[in-house]
């Protein structure tokens, strides 16, 4: 166990061995673990308007939901969830959305790409970039009232990696502009060996061996594994957005997460990477009991504010 020397804060380490009672992914089939209860909102914030519709994807519609804040604006998030490509969707993402509108004060776009393994990489890829396309076209960001030139991606964990990923595809097609990347303890490496990988292993909410689960059915090869559009820390990175990245410190993600952030500063993009002390994963899930969640999403909102005008 990695839990010899428990860096989490105490009020973590409650919501983490509650974690612990239910049975492990690995067990699950993605069926199974697509069913299992996900803590929701009691009284979710207030925005202005939520929307949903159908846009066209490469494999067929895509649902997205709009969120509108509570004070107007133009800017725009194009946001994916997260759930290791395999479980995940819109309602997981509900609160996420309401509140990363109204502190960054954007237009939030959540994407439903489809799921593994029913689709395997790089279709969430293609799906995510097909959706950015969607929204940035000029017709669609006329009728969705924002505008094209103040567009970020973000997205969290695995939903993380597809803003990173959807941000290197733009840029290798020429476009659409994306402005900025607000990545929330995303995955970047999927043969990782970090040091956090390791500590965090296991007794921490995500584990190794959830991770392995996850890749296992999102990926076909290790071709797959290696290909920068998963493994995102491997790209050549010049030319990309600036970002904001968030980590947690027990977290087995965090030093890959974190090693992004320095690979874009290292060729000369503006980044900033915020680690939040005791954390866990998936801390972010929970802004009522963890101040520290809470402070994350006013930082997030902050970061947005500054790159989107």
């Amino acid at each position: 166990m990695a839990v010899a020397s428990d860096k989490l804060h105490p009020k973590a380490r409650v919501l983490v061995d509650q974690f612990a009672r239910a049975a492990a992914l690995s067990a699950m089939t993605p069926e199974e673990a697509r069913g299992a209860p996900t803590p929701l909102a009691a009284a979710p914030e207030a925005v202005a308007s939520v929307t949903a519709r159908a846009i066209p994807g490469p494999g067929g519609p895509l649902g997205i939901r709009v969120y509108r804040p509570m004070n107007a604006s133009r800017a725009a998030l194009v946001y994916f969830h997260g759930g290791g490509w395999v479980i995940g969707n819109l309602d997981g993402a509900d609160e996420t959305c309401r509140m990363l509108a109204n502190r960054g004060r954007v237009v939030v776009i959540s994407i439903a790409y489809r799921l593994a393994p029913e689709t395997k990489f790089p279709g969430a890829v293609e799906d995510a970039y097909a959706a950015v396309r969607w929204v940035s076209s000029a017709d669609h960001a006329s009728e969705l009232g924002i505008e094209a030139s103040r567009l970020a991606v973000g997205g969290s964990s695995a939903g993380g990696n597809l803003a990173a990923a959807v941000a290197l595809v733009a840029r290798e097609r020429g476009g659409p502009k994306i402005v900025f990347q607000l990545l929330t303890v995303p995955v970047t490496e999927l043969r990782s060996a970090a040091r956090s990988m390791e500590e965090f292993a296991e007794g921490y909410g995500l584990s190794r061996a959830d991770m392995e689960w996850f890749g296992s059915h999102y990926v076909r090869n290790d071709a797959d594994r290696d290909d920068p559009h998963a493994s995102v820390l491997r790209a050549d990175l010049r030319g990309m957005p600036p970002a904001f990245v968030i980590t947690a410190e027990c977290d087995p993600l965090r030093d890959d997460g974190e090693a992004y952030a320095k690979r874009l500063s290292d060729v000369g993009i503006a980044s900033r990477v915020k680690r939040y002390p005791g954390m866990f994963h998936g801390f972010m899930g929970f802004p009522r009991a963890l101040p520290e969640a809470a402070e994350a999403f006013d930082d997030a909102g902050a970061a947005l504010r500054e790159a989107l005008g």
